[in-house]
């Protein structure tokens, strides 16, 4: 009956500990790769900042400031996703991983103990074979060792049954803290989020591209403006004004209309690109 008892409890405590080594397992490759996600969102929103920057070079000066803006603050939330990660490595995954030593050793002492039993098993069985052979002799030493294993057996019971009260315990509080862990990384870094991706937001919302296009208009009428009346430099003057005297020396008039006149100017801009130094001439 003892030997049955045993065999029960040593059940019971095995399926224990294989229940936790793959739970716990599996809860470690699925927090480790959550990290790794973790980082690679955080990896991908870094290159996402750059563009933003890079693009917002390129516009006019309100949306330039709003980009920039809107930037800086998703370039904060990485900061903290790095923290994040950080933090999951340390508290959760390591954790996870460190348990993997403890299952070892309390399998070993189940190991340990399965071995006092078979032995246990093996002195009873041999006491039961010299009984069968001579049911009058007296068996002293058979019995002695039979007792002793018991002994032995009942001790390292004992001692693995503390052992499996101390497991269970432990993982008990190692589950609630490792999981109160994770909810508490995952909640500041949300918390803080939240709060960057709220000014983020309102940055855009301010944008007012009213006057961008305002702005835009602006330029393209000074183009314009730029365009009908060339700012020639000293030298290009010159040469535009050579360029009217020659023009009045063949039509042997001293004055010539203002058409010609702007021709002149438009002549002599687009000439300097092809000769920008009249002096070389």
């Amino acid at each position: 009956d003892n030997v049955v008892t045993q065999d029960s409890q040593v059940r019971i405590m095995e399926n224990t500990v294989a229940n936790a080594e793959k739970y716990f397992g599996q809860f470690c490759t699925l927090m480790a790769s959550y990290a790794r996600k973790t980082a690679k969102l955080r990896d991908k929103s870094d290159l996402l900042v750059k563009q933003l920057i890079d693009y917002a070079n390129t516009e006019n000066p309100e949306l330039r400031s709003t980009m920039k803006n809107f930037a800086e603050e998703l370039a904060k939330v990485q900061d903290y996703r790095q923290a994040e990660v950080e933090r999951l490595e340390m508290k959760v995954v390591e954790p996870l991983k460190r348990y993997g030593v403890q299952l070892k050793q309390t399998q070993a002492e189940i190991k340990r103990f399965n071995k006092v039993r078979n032995n246990e098993i093996k002195q009873l069985e041999k006491l039961e074979r010299l009984r069968q052979k001579s049911p009058s002799d007296r068996h002293t030493l058979a019995e002695s060792n039979v007792h002793k294993a018991s002994v032995d057996a009942s001790r390292t019971t004992q001692q693995l049954e503390e052992t499996i009260d101390e497991f269970q315990k432990q993982k008990l509080k190692d589950i609630q803290k490792i999981f109160s862990d994770f909810v508490t990384i995952e909640m500041v870094f949300h918390a803080k989020a939240l709060e960057i991706y709220s000014s983020a937001f309102q940055n855009l919302d301010d944008y007012d591209f009213e006057r961008d296009m305002e702005v835009r208009g602006l330029e393209m009428h000074r183009s314009i403006r730029t365009l009908g009346q060339p700012c020639l430099s000293p030298e290009l003057k010159i040469c535009c004004q050579h360029l009217i005297k020659s023009i009045r020396l063949q039509e042997d008039t001293p004055h010539i209309n203002p058409v010609q006149s702007q021709l002149c100017v438009y002549i002599v801009h687009a000439l300097a690109h092809f000769w920008p130094n009249p002096e070389d001439a």
